[in-house]
């Protein structure tokens, strides 16, 4: 049983001071493992002190056991990605490198299929129903979010793209309506932005879809939807392959569901394309 599962367990039988800090820290997980003891004690209204005795009232030997326990229930593994890549020096002239890497790509994609396959209808429906639909993904999962909004946009006109370029995250955020859908994506050790857009969302009344890499990240635990997909990777850096398949999926779900109109928007969008020059018209063929 991880610890958050043991927290909501056992959360009745805890004194009110002990109950305060469980709620904080169920809220916000990600600042148990990133903020200091004393920080984590100031923002739930509690001391040092009370947190020692929440974390060994639950059987762990103080406030460093919990810790590294919430850390291992995001999936936050101690190995760097240095002491990874330590274990392909040597191997340049592998011939079974590459076939590795491929190989593991194919176990993730069948993962990511298992796991995803029901909540991408769930989704689905969600984002149609929202007036305006947001993504983010940082860092690694940028590449996510923008390939979402390229092609989502080919057929909808209110896909907005949250990047935060020229330091204009929080003005984007100011766009966000109660109502609107956003569509966030990162993996572990999660982006500190990405869980900033996900709670911003949530505070204006926004649906959430998070595409990540465990029901129990940050961002699944404010999600309405969650999307999983499989990061393992025999290279020394989390693989995103699986989530930008997951996230083809789901256009490609949503562009069966949009019918006829939703083809009369794909067909203009492509013609624009090709009218402005941004894609090469094919060559002619001579007879």
């Amino acid at each position: 049983m991880g610890a958050r599962d043991q927290i909501r367990q056992r959360f009745n039988e805890l004194s009110p001071a002990l109950q305060q800090v469980a709620r904080y820290v169920l809220d916000h997980p990600n600042e148990v493992v990133t903020a200091s003891m004393r920080n984590v004690g100031t923002r739930a209204q509690s001391t040092p002190a009370t947190l020692v005795r929440f974390a060994q009232h639950l059987g762990y030997a103080g406030w460093p056991q919990l810790k590294e326990a919430f850390a291992g229930d995001m999936g936050l593994g101690t190995e760097t990605y240095g002491g990874r890549a330590k274990q392909l020096v040597g191997r340049s002239q592998d011939r079974g490198l590459t076939g590795e890497m491929f190989e593991v790509q194919r176990r993730n994609l069948e993962a990511t299929h298992q796991q995803s396959e029901q909540a991408l209808q769930k989704a689905c429906a969600l984002i149609e129903k929202a007036p305006a639909v947001h993504a983010a993904g940082f860092r690694a999962c940028f590449p996510i979010a923008f390939s979402f909004v390229y092609v989502y946009r080919l057929f909808r006109a209110s896909v907005h793209l949250v990047d935060g370029q020229g330091g204009s995250l929080e003005m984007q955020q100011r766009a966000f309506a109660k109502g609107d859908a956003l569509v966030v994506a990162s993996f572990a050790p999660y982006s500190r932005e990405a869980l900033q857009v996900a709670e911003a969302a949530k505070a204006a009344g926004c649906r959430i879809v998070a595409i990540t890499d465990s029901v129990t990240s940050p961002l699944s635990l404010l999600a309405d939807e969650t999307l999983l997909f499989t990061i393992n990777s025999p290279s020394f850096f989390p693989s995103v392959a699986a989530g930008v398949a997951v996230t083809e999926a789901l256009v490609e779900l949503l562009a069966s569901r949009a019918g006829k109109p939703g083809i009369k928007r794909i067909d203009q969008a492509e013609a624009q394309l090709f009218e402005s020059g941004a894609y090469l018209l094919p060559p002619v063929s001579r007879g």
